[in-house]
């Protein structure tokens, strides 16, 4: 997409990485709030429903936009250049790319636990599944392959983003036409009103004091096991636990007036995790550079392999299989040799992997603009530079291990450090974050190029590559990535873990659990909507 739009759209390298950064942050922010539409109102099936239509939708809005499709209608040329592409066209493309975002966040929240719905527990349905795993995992494996190798042959881009369109027709059709087969569970609730209740409930206790006894707060239901010790860390949202002077909880029949203490802790938990998830951003600004500004330098790189011209699609699947293959079962072992503080280790490895990368895009940007220099092609940004383009494979390996190391170790953070219900919100909420991100990669070239224009001097960021200093950009990302590093040790050090208030130890440093119940993940209480 990042070629398209700048060999067709003839849009510079920035504006054309602006657009797919917003698009893939959006596309990462979704699903926080898709999950709360399945669990509180739609269910799975009816949010596939709607993401597959959605995604099949947009890919055709996508394959129209492109200029030979409706030149005859809008009365614009047929050649895959700028001026042949009409408003018409620049609207669809845009709406085609908003429904595939929502397409892939609906699926991304959906598809899993609704195949789970469909599972059924048997043992000869379970023999079934293990002898489909070594064709499916070759299917995986063959199909990226080929479609990467095929795909650069395709030149004209109708067919290029028709043949997608045309497959993801056919494979909603074949869902749809199951219909009326599929297991669909009903919506039970989101665990994110628990969350928006307790500040309800606190806010209109603010007038409230706080009881002598920990133990006057309401408990919950009898026989409702404690989850969570009892901490003194935000505790003004503990009003919402006090039961007013007069009054018992079965005279509270509205439940944005009164939780239980389990809830508020679970509240809490959500809320200590902010200051951890703001360092998220800086690793979703240089995640972002990966499908962009990397793929922009390796087009004008010497590709050449023998005779065999590589794909760009080529570098993007080996960085998939180092992710997968690589540095997943390396992020795995961390995470399993240190069960305790494992998590914030491998977040600590995946940012050191960010600036390393950072680094390394620097250096080899350096030498690109150099061999540049002497063959005489700054003003010659179609020219094939004399520069192989496996040197971009250590930034692209780098970015790849930052991307593992970050995903296993947030997911293993949340398993031990959430609630049990809240895990699937809060690992969405982390990419949402991420999501930011990508988005604020866009204000920081913005800002970057701004600051380097200050006494009289150059933007960073030219309409051509060529042109521009993507070196010193990597730099300072480089510089940002350091910082953040920093700050979350910070952060990580200070935050209260649930293993230490587990042993009787609160968040300034002494408190009981309540009640005899032993803290368990097993279950967590929430209101349904």
């Amino acid at each position: 997409m990042q070629n398209y739009l700048t060999k067709v759209w003839n849009l510079s390298f920035t504006h054309a990485a602006g657009i797919l950064n917003i698009w893939g942050g959006i596309s990462m922010i979704l699903p926080v709030f898709f999950l709360f539409l399945v669990d509180a109102f739609l269910g799975n099936f009816s949010m596939l429903v709607i993401s597959s239509i959605s995604y099949s939708t947009g890919i055709g809005l996508v394959t129209m936009s492109t200029p030979p499709v409706l030149a005859n209608a809008t009365g614009t040329c047929k050649k895959y250049e700028h001026h042949c592409v009409g408003h018409t066209q620049k609207v669809m493309f845009y709406t085609g790319m908003s429904l595939i975002a929502v397409g892939v966040a609906g699926n991304l929240v959906s598809i899993k636990p609704f195949l789970e719905e469909q599972r059924e527990e048997t043992d000869d349905n379970a023999a079934l599944r293990d002898c489909l795993k070594i064709p499916f995992f070759c299917l995986v494996v063959i199909v990226p392959i080929v479609g990467a190798i095929a795909l650069p042959y395709i030149k004209p881009w109708s067919l290029r983003f028709g043949i997608p369109a045309i497959c993801t027709l056919v494979a909603m059709l074949l869902f749809l036409s199951g219909s009326f087969t599929y297991e669909k569970a009903e919506p039970e609730g989101s665990p994110i009103t628990t969350v928006c209740r307790v500040f309800v409930a606190a806010a209109s206790k603010n007038s409230q004091s706080f009881p002598a006894d920990a133990e006057l707060l309401y408990q919950g239901n009898a026989g409702q096991p404690q989850q969570f010790p009892h901490t003194r860390f935000l505790r003004c949202l503990e009003k919402a636990a006090i039961i007013p002077p007069g009054t018992t909880p079965e005279d509270e029949t509205n439940r944005w007036k009164l939780c239980s203490v389990t809830e508020v802790e679970s509240a809490k938990i959500t809320l200590r995790m902010v200051p951890m998830w703001t360092t998220f951003i800086v690793c979703g600004i240089v995640s972002s550079v990966g499908n962009t500004y990397f793929i922009e330098q390796a087009s004008k790189m010497n590709r050449k392999l023998g005779t065999w011209k590589v794909p760009l699609q080529i570098l993007l699947l080996l960085s998939q299989w180092a992710k997968k293959f690589l540095f997943d079962s390396l992020a795995k072992r961390v995470l399993k040799k240190h069960k305790t503080y494992g998590s914030p280790i491998g977040i600590v490895v995946a940012m050191i992997f960010s600036i390393l990368c950072c680094i390394t895009a620097a250096r080899v940007e350096i030498s690109r603009l150099k061999t540049i220099r002497n063959h005489g092609l700054i003003d010659k940004p179609d020219d094939v530079i004399p520069m192989r383009v496996f040197w971009l494979l250590f930034q692209f390996f780098l970015l790849a291990g930052l991307d593992s190391f970050f995903e296993k170790s947030v997911a293993a953070f949340y398993d031990t450090q959430s609630p049990e219900c809240m895990k699937s919100y809060l690992r969405f909420f982390s990419r949402g974050v991420s999501g930011l991100g990508f988005m604020c990669s866009v204000l920081s070239v913005y800002v970057v190029g701004m600051i380097s224009e200050k006494g009289g001097g150059k933007n960073w960021f030219q309409l051509t590559l060529n042109k521009s200093r993507l070196d010193r950009y990597y730099w300072v990302l480089a510089g940002l990535s350091s910082v953040n590093l920093v700050v979350f040790v910070v952060v990580a050090t200070c935050y209260r873990y649930r293993d230490m208030e587990a042993s009787g130890v609160d968040a300034e440093g002494g408190a009981a659990p309540i009640g005899s119940g032993e803290v368990e993940d097993k279950q967590c209480g929430y209101c349904c909507l």
